[in-house]
């Protein structure tokens, strides 16, 4: 499982074909790729890990502090393409990236972590599958990549 993490200042996803909308403000939008083989302690590990990085910073500018510190939020999208390998070729395989019969549940379960270590009002999300389009404001910048296996 991989996590590209990304400190904002506010994000958003739109899916207009859904007629669907979810924002946040200060925190971290999360571009979730699940692998094939993924499992329950993978979503486990990168949930955690993603809910207590200290990437904000604290009254020196250092980063000292986590999203529950600053009362932060996190926009969780999925994103299969970041098991995309482009080493042969012009155009990326995707053979890595968990099937949707796979993924889904797993997906589901990273959600729950995440509402269960934060509360279920600080956790917004895209829809899996769906074409979106992600607002991204990163501050700093700041991004960060979380991996459960070596």
């Amino acid at each position: 499982m991989r996590a590209v993490v990304q400190r904002v200042s506010e994000g958003g996803v739109f899916i207009p074909k859904d007629n669907y909308s979810s924002e946040i403000g200060k925190g971290m939008v999360i571009l979730l790729g699940i692998k094939s083989g993924d499992n329950n302690e993978d979503v486990n590990f990168v949930a955690d890990k993603c809910c207590n990085l200290r990437i904000f910073e604290d009254e020196n500018e250092k980063m000292n502090l986590s999203l529950k510190d600053v009362n932060g939020e996190i926009l969780v999208i999925s994103q299969f393409t970041l098991y995309g390998d482009a080493r042969k070729g012009n155009r990326p395989s995707f053979i890595e990236a968990a099937k949707p019969e796979e993924a889904i549940p797993l997906y589901e379960k990273f959600i729950a972590r995440t509402k269960m270590n934060l509360g279920d009002s600080k956790v917004k999300t895209g829809i899996f599958g769906a074409m979106m389009e992600v607002k991204i404001i990163n501050d700093g910048p700041v991004t960060i990549i979380v991996e459960s296996k070596e």
